[in-house]
Protein backbone atom coordinates (compact mmCIF):
# COMPACT_ATOMS: atom_id res chain seq x y z
CA UNK A 1 0.00 0.00 0.00
CA UNK A 2 1.63 3.18 -0.92
CA UNK A 3 0.74 6.30 1.30
CA UNK A 4 0.62 9.88 -0.25
CA UNK A 5 0.51 13.02 1.16
CA UNK A 6 -2.46 15.32 0.18
CA UNK A 7 -2.79 19.37 1.03
CA UNK A 8 -5.78 21.35 0.61
CA UNK A 9 -3.52 24.83 0.62
CA UNK A 10 -6.87 27.23 -0.27
CA UNK A 11 -7.44 26.85 3.79
CA UNK A 12 -4.44 29.04 4.69
CA UNK A 13 -1.16 28.15 2.87
CA UNK A 14 2.05 29.73 1.06
CA UNK A 15 4.60 28.00 -0.75
CA UNK A 16 6.53 28.44 1.96
CA UNK A 17 4.66 26.24 4.16
CA UNK A 18 3.94 23.82 1.14
CA UNK A 19 7.68 23.67 0.65
CA UNK A 20 8.21 22.34 4.39
CA UNK A 21 5.14 19.85 4.00
CA UNK A 22 6.85 18.46 0.75
CA UNK A 23 10.55 17.98 2.07
CA UNK A 24 8.76 16.74 5.38
CA UNK A 25 6.95 14.34 3.09
CA UNK A 26 10.07 13.31 1.11
CA UNK A 27 12.51 12.86 4.23
CA UNK A 28 9.59 10.71 5.79
CA UNK A 29 9.47 8.02 2.87
CA UNK A 30 6.21 8.95 2.10
CA UNK A 31 5.41 8.07 -1.94
CA UNK A 32 4.41 11.38 -3.22
CA UNK A 33 3.15 15.00 -2.40
CA UNK A 34 -0.03 16.21 -3.94
CA UNK A 35 -2.11 19.34 -3.67
CA UNK A 36 -6.09 20.19 -4.33
CA UNK A 37 -6.37 23.03 -7.30
CA UNK A 38 -8.61 25.44 -5.65
CA UNK A 39 -8.61 29.24 -5.58
CA UNK A 40 -11.41 30.03 -2.93
CA UNK A 41 -11.36 28.91 0.55
CA UNK A 42 -14.03 26.40 2.53
CA UNK A 43 -15.97 26.41 5.54
CA UNK A 44 -15.44 29.01 8.43
CA UNK A 45 -11.36 29.65 7.75
CA UNK A 46 -10.02 32.86 6.52
CA UNK A 47 -7.60 31.57 3.80
CA UNK A 48 -4.97 33.86 4.53
CA UNK A 49 -2.76 34.58 2.74
CA UNK A 50 -4.85 33.55 0.13
CA UNK A 51 -4.73 30.90 -2.97
CA UNK A 52 -1.54 29.56 -4.53
CA UNK A 53 -1.59 28.13 -7.68
CA UNK A 54 -1.42 24.22 -8.14
CA UNK A 55 0.70 24.26 -11.33
CA UNK A 56 3.40 26.94 -10.40
CA UNK A 57 3.64 25.64 -6.91
CA UNK A 58 4.25 21.86 -8.29
CA UNK A 59 6.88 23.84 -10.67
CA UNK A 60 8.83 25.50 -7.49
CA UNK A 61 8.74 21.43 -5.93
CA UNK A 62 9.74 20.23 -8.81
CA UNK A 63 12.67 21.76 -8.28
CA UNK A 64 13.42 21.87 -4.53
CA UNK A 65 12.35 17.72 -4.16
CA UNK A 66 13.92 15.16 -5.40
CA UNK A 67 12.03 11.40 -4.98
CA UNK A 68 8.51 12.18 -4.38
CA UNK A 69 5.90 11.95 -7.00
CA UNK A 70 3.91 15.35 -7.32
CA UNK A 71 0.44 16.63 -8.84
CA UNK A 72 -2.77 17.32 -8.17
CA UNK A 73 -6.48 15.71 -6.94
CA UNK A 74 -7.28 17.65 -9.00
CA UNK A 75 -6.98 20.29 -11.54
CA UNK A 76 -10.19 21.70 -12.58
CA UNK A 77 -10.74 21.63 -16.47
CA UNK A 78 -12.73 24.91 -16.02
CA UNK A 79 -9.63 26.64 -14.92
CA UNK A 80 -7.44 25.95 -18.18
CA UNK A 81 -7.81 25.63 -21.40
CA UNK A 82 -5.85 22.07 -22.64
CA UNK A 83 -3.42 22.83 -24.90
CA UNK A 84 -1.83 25.24 -22.26
CA UNK A 85 -2.53 22.70 -19.50
CA UNK A 86 -0.58 20.29 -21.47
CA UNK A 87 2.27 22.47 -21.93
CA UNK A 88 2.17 23.16 -18.29
CA UNK A 89 2.32 19.54 -17.00
CA UNK A 90 5.04 18.51 -19.57
CA UNK A 91 7.04 21.42 -18.49
CA UNK A 92 6.33 20.63 -14.86
CA UNK A 93 7.24 17.02 -15.34
CA UNK A 94 10.95 17.95 -17.09
CA UNK A 95 11.85 19.96 -14.20
CA UNK A 96 10.81 17.15 -11.89
CA UNK A 97 12.76 14.56 -13.88
CA UNK A 98 9.66 12.68 -14.68
CA UNK A 99 7.73 12.67 -11.43
CA UNK A 100 4.49 14.58 -12.00
CA UNK A 101 0.97 13.07 -12.42
CA UNK A 102 -2.05 14.76 -13.78
CA UNK A 103 -5.68 14.71 -11.63
CA UNK A 104 -7.82 16.30 -13.76
CA UNK A 105 -11.54 16.67 -13.26
CA UNK A 106 -14.56 18.79 -13.90
CA UNK A 107 -14.35 21.22 -11.79
CA UNK A 108 -17.43 22.03 -9.05
CA UNK A 109 -16.94 24.70 -7.00
CA UNK A 110 -19.10 27.17 -8.51
CA UNK A 111 -18.62 30.36 -5.94
CA UNK A 112 -14.80 30.41 -6.93
CA UNK A 113 -15.08 30.68 -10.31
CA UNK A 114 -17.19 34.06 -9.66
CA UNK A 115 -14.85 35.24 -7.37
CA UNK A 116 -11.75 34.91 -9.98
CA UNK A 117 -13.76 35.77 -13.21
CA UNK A 118 -13.62 32.22 -14.07
CA UNK A 119 -15.93 30.93 -16.74
CA UNK A 120 -18.23 27.99 -15.16
CA UNK A 121 -19.81 26.48 -18.07
CA UNK A 122 -22.45 23.84 -18.91
CA UNK A 123 -21.48 20.35 -19.69
CA UNK A 124 -18.82 19.82 -17.71
CA UNK A 125 -18.71 16.31 -18.39
CA UNK A 126 -18.38 16.81 -21.94
CA UNK A 127 -15.66 19.47 -21.74
CA UNK A 128 -13.84 16.90 -19.39
CA UNK A 129 -13.71 14.45 -21.80
CA UNK A 130 -12.56 17.05 -24.81
CA UNK A 131 -9.74 18.00 -22.34
CA UNK A 132 -8.41 14.48 -21.52
CA UNK A 133 -8.40 13.83 -25.20
CA UNK A 134 -6.31 16.50 -26.26
CA UNK A 135 -3.99 16.79 -23.36
CA UNK A 136 -3.20 12.78 -24.00
CA UNK A 137 -3.30 13.51 -27.80
CA UNK A 138 -0.82 16.26 -27.59
CA UNK A 139 1.41 13.87 -25.43
CA UNK A 140 0.87 10.96 -27.61
CA UNK A 141 1.83 12.79 -30.68
CA UNK A 142 5.08 11.67 -31.95
CA UNK A 143 8.03 13.85 -32.63
CA UNK A 144 7.94 16.07 -35.37
CA UNK A 145 4.27 15.04 -36.47
CA UNK A 146 1.13 17.06 -35.98
CA UNK A 147 -1.93 16.79 -33.54
CA UNK A 148 -5.36 18.27 -34.91
CA UNK A 149 -8.38 18.09 -33.13
CA UNK A 150 -11.77 18.96 -33.51
CA UNK A 151 -14.46 18.91 -30.76
CA UNK A 152 -17.75 20.74 -29.66
CA UNK A 153 -15.65 22.82 -27.25
CA UNK A 154 -12.25 22.67 -28.38
CA UNK A 155 -10.24 23.02 -31.76
CA UNK A 156 -6.46 22.27 -32.70
CA UNK A 157 -5.15 23.21 -36.03
CA UNK A 158 -1.84 21.20 -36.54
CA UNK A 159 -0.18 21.53 -33.31
CA UNK A 160 3.14 21.06 -33.24
CA UNK A 161 2.71 19.10 -30.01
CA UNK A 162 5.62 20.29 -27.76
CA UNK A 163 6.67 20.50 -25.35
CA UNK A 164 7.05 16.74 -24.85
CA UNK A 165 7.00 15.25 -20.95
CA UNK A 166 10.03 13.28 -19.69
CA UNK A 167 7.12 10.20 -19.07
CA UNK A 168 5.37 8.60 -21.61
CA UNK A 169 2.82 8.42 -20.83
CA UNK A 170 2.35 11.09 -17.94
CA UNK A 171 -0.07 9.40 -15.94
CA UNK A 172 -3.21 10.65 -16.10
CA UNK A 173 -6.02 10.37 -12.37
CA UNK A 174 -9.66 10.39 -13.16
CA UNK A 175 -12.31 9.50 -10.38
CA UNK A 176 -15.88 10.03 -9.01
CA UNK A 177 -18.52 7.79 -8.31
CA UNK A 178 -20.53 8.38 -11.47
CA UNK A 179 -21.75 4.89 -12.10
CA UNK A 180 -21.61 4.76 -16.15
CA UNK A 181 -20.12 7.93 -17.70
CA UNK A 182 -16.95 7.97 -14.67
CA UNK A 183 -15.41 4.85 -15.56
CA UNK A 184 -16.08 4.81 -19.14
CA UNK A 185 -13.73 8.00 -18.99
CA UNK A 186 -11.21 6.54 -16.85
CA UNK A 187 -11.26 3.51 -18.55
CA UNK A 188 -9.87 5.62 -21.96
CA UNK A 189 -7.90 7.99 -20.24
CA UNK A 190 -6.49 6.95 -17.08
CA UNK A 191 -3.88 4.98 -15.49
CA UNK A 192 -5.39 5.74 -11.63
CA UNK A 193 -8.86 5.97 -10.38
CA UNK A 194 -9.28 7.49 -7.75
CA UNK A 195 -12.08 7.89 -5.16
CA UNK A 196 -12.22 10.68 -2.81
CA UNK A 197 -14.06 10.65 0.76
CA UNK A 198 -15.66 6.92 -0.07
CA UNK A 199 -16.57 3.84 2.74
CA UNK A 200 -14.49 1.01 1.31
CA UNK A 201 -18.39 -1.05 0.25
CA UNK A 202 -18.56 2.41 -2.06
CA UNK A 203 -15.67 1.73 -3.61
CA UNK A 204 -15.40 -1.48 -4.27
CA UNK A 205 -18.61 -0.79 -5.46
CA UNK A 206 -17.07 1.61 -8.51
CA UNK A 207 -13.80 -0.29 -8.18
CA UNK A 208 -15.31 -2.83 -9.82
CA UNK A 209 -17.46 -0.67 -13.07
CA UNK A 210 -14.17 0.65 -13.52
CA UNK A 211 -13.01 -2.89 -14.22
CA UNK A 212 -16.26 -3.65 -16.17
CA UNK A 213 -14.97 -0.15 -18.12
CA UNK A 214 -11.79 -1.30 -18.76
CA UNK A 215 -12.81 -4.66 -20.27
CA UNK A 216 -15.42 -2.79 -22.80
CA UNK A 217 -11.88 -0.36 -23.69
CA UNK A 218 -9.85 -4.02 -24.03
CA UNK A 219 -8.00 -3.10 -21.23
CA UNK A 220 -6.84 -5.45 -18.62
CA UNK A 221 -8.01 -4.83 -14.64
CA UNK A 222 -4.75 -4.57 -13.29
CA UNK A 223 -3.92 -1.50 -15.75
CA UNK A 224 -5.55 0.90 -13.74
CA UNK A 225 -4.10 1.90 -10.08
CA UNK A 226 -7.04 1.80 -7.73
CA UNK A 227 -7.09 4.73 -4.90
CA UNK A 228 -8.99 6.55 -2.39
CA UNK A 229 -8.42 9.87 -0.78
CA UNK A 230 -9.30 9.86 3.14
CA UNK A 231 -8.45 12.76 5.67
CA UNK A 232 -5.95 11.34 8.57
CA UNK A 233 -6.20 12.08 12.16
CA UNK A 234 -3.87 9.52 14.07
CA UNK A 235 -2.64 9.96 17.65
CA UNK A 236 -1.13 7.95 20.24
CA UNK A 237 -3.69 9.16 22.81
CA UNK A 238 -7.21 9.93 22.71
CA UNK A 239 -6.22 13.20 23.83
CA UNK A 240 -3.80 13.42 21.23
CA UNK A 241 -6.57 12.31 18.56
CA UNK A 242 -8.83 14.68 19.96
CA UNK A 243 -6.66 17.89 19.59
CA UNK A 244 -5.57 16.93 16.11
CA UNK A 245 -9.67 17.07 15.37
CA UNK A 246 -10.17 19.99 16.68
CA UNK A 247 -6.91 21.74 14.80
CA UNK A 248 -9.06 20.79 11.65
CA UNK A 249 -12.43 21.70 13.21
CA UNK A 250 -13.85 18.10 12.85
CA UNK A 251 -15.29 15.85 15.42
CA UNK A 252 -13.60 12.65 16.63
CA UNK A 253 -16.38 9.78 16.13
CA UNK A 254 -16.98 11.65 12.38
CA UNK A 255 -13.30 11.26 11.86
CA UNK A 256 -13.25 7.20 13.00
CA UNK A 257 -16.53 7.11 10.78
CA UNK A 258 -15.55 8.85 7.63
CA UNK A 259 -11.71 9.31 8.17
CA UNK A 260 -8.50 6.99 8.82
CA UNK A 261 -8.39 8.40 12.47
CA UNK A 262 -7.31 6.91 15.99
CA UNK A 263 -4.63 5.10 16.74
CA UNK A 264 -2.01 3.88 14.93
CA UNK A 265 -3.08 0.53 14.84
CA UNK A 266 -6.82 1.98 14.39
CA UNK A 267 -5.55 3.15 11.06
CA UNK A 268 -3.94 -0.06 9.81
CA UNK A 269 -6.53 -1.80 10.28
CA UNK A 270 -8.92 0.38 8.49
CA UNK A 271 -6.58 0.79 5.69
CA UNK A 272 -6.69 -2.89 5.61
CA UNK A 273 -9.93 -2.79 4.45
CA UNK A 274 -9.40 -0.78 2.00
CA UNK A 275 -6.43 -3.04 0.72
CA UNK A 276 -8.79 -5.83 0.93
CA UNK A 277 -11.38 -4.41 -1.53
CA UNK A 278 -8.61 -3.58 -4.16
CA UNK A 279 -6.96 -0.26 -3.33
CA UNK A 280 -3.47 -0.11 -3.92
CA UNK A 281 -2.54 3.65 -3.02
CA UNK A 282 -4.14 6.05 -0.27
CA UNK A 283 -3.57 9.93 -0.24
CA UNK A 284 -3.48 11.08 3.43
CA UNK A 285 -5.48 14.45 3.41
CA UNK A 286 -3.32 16.44 5.97
CA UNK A 287 -5.64 19.38 7.00
CA UNK A 288 -3.31 21.08 9.74
CA UNK A 289 -0.09 22.07 7.27
CA UNK A 290 1.72 23.09 10.76
CA UNK A 291 1.86 19.79 12.80
CA UNK A 292 4.94 18.26 10.96
CA UNK A 293 4.95 15.32 14.18
CA UNK A 294 1.27 14.13 12.55
CA UNK A 295 3.08 13.64 9.23
CA UNK A 296 6.23 11.28 11.31
CA UNK A 297 3.82 9.61 13.23
CA UNK A 298 2.00 7.83 10.10
CA UNK A 299 5.52 7.55 8.50
CA UNK A 300 6.94 6.14 12.19
CA UNK A 301 3.64 3.76 13.45
CA UNK A 302 1.22 3.36 10.17
CA UNK A 303 3.43 3.03 7.22
CA UNK A 304 5.70 0.76 8.70
CA UNK A 305 3.31 -1.78 9.62
CA UNK A 306 1.84 -1.68 6.15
Amino acid sequence: MELRIFTEPQQGADYTTLLRVARTTEELGFDGFFRSDHYLHMGSVDGLPGPTDAWITLAGLARETSRIRLGTLVTAATFRLPGPLAIQVAQVDQMSGGRVELGLGTGWFAEEHSAYGIPFPDNKFDRLEEQLAVITGLWETALGDTFDFTGKYYELVRSPALPKPVQQPVPVIVGGLGPKRTPRIAAQYASEFNLPFVSPADSAAQFDRVRTALAGQGRPADSMVYSNALVACVGTSEAEIARRAAAIGREVDELRTNGLAGSPAEVVDKIGRYREIGTQRIYLQILDLTDLEHLALIANEVATQL
